[in-house]
């Protein structure tokens, strides 16, 4: 629970809860604005500023779990596709892309031995290591939950792309049970054993962090 946290990982946390969501955010945003949907521009969305990104139960719950969301930036596909048939996809990978390339700039000095595991830790505030360490595992972890191909993560939009347009159909017809099966797939899954949830994640996860950080 949250009040368990130790004062040190609370920080890590709340540091990274600032900088994972608003970038992730903002790269949608700012990519949607590229492609020439104001919308998010006129939503206020088009900024780093944490107070614009943050959901309350997602804030919460990256803080007791280690994983979270923020709120979605609103686009308008219509405007997107006037100027390309993948802008709509390319906004949906923005986000979780750059999650990655925070994970990766993140992984640079323990990479390089400059930052070394054997840091103590303070009472209050977290050694650089395993800042950084977290920091590199949640980013990973939300880049990698987000292109899960289900509405409404941003994997979904990616794959509708991806897709022949008959097979894109499908999507349209799981897409309002999107949020259902996701719930299941996360919460549910585990209690009856079935970790679905772990199983996609996990693997692809240990496997980046072998890559970034040895």
């Amino acid at each position: 629970m949250l009040f368990d946290l130790e004062i040190p990982s609370l920080i890590t946390r709340l540091i990274i809860l600032a900088t994972a969501f608003s970038v992730h955010e903002f790269a949608h945003a700012f990519v949607a604005n590229s492609f020439g949907d104001d919308t998010p521009r006129l939503n206020g969305r088009l900024t780093l500023n944490p107070a614009a990104h943050l959901d309350l139960m997602g804030s919460l719950m990256l803080l007791i779990a280690g994983f979270g969301w923020a709120k979605p930036v609103p686009v308008n596909p219509y405007a997107l596709r006037r100027r390309s048939p993948a802008a709509l996809m390319w906004v949906s990978l923005a986000g979780p892309m750059s999650n990655l390339l925070m994970a990766i700039l993140a992984a640079i000095p323990i990479r390089l031995g400059v930052v070394l595991p054997s840091q103590s830790q303070g009472e209050f505030l977290p050694s650089l290591y395993s800042f950084l360490f977290e920091f590199i595992l949640i980013n990973l972890f939300l880049m990698l939950f987000n292109l899960i191909p289900l509405f409404p993560l941003d994997g979904e939009k990616v794959l509708e792309y991806l897709l022949p347009p008959r097979m894109a159909m499908t999507l349209d017809n799981i897409r309002p049970y999107g949020p259902l099966i996701l719930f299941g797939i996360v919460f549910l899954g585990p209690v009856i054993g079935l970790d679905i949830f772990g199983m996609l994640i996990q693997p692809p996860l240990l496997f980046i962090m072998r890559i970034l950080v040895g």
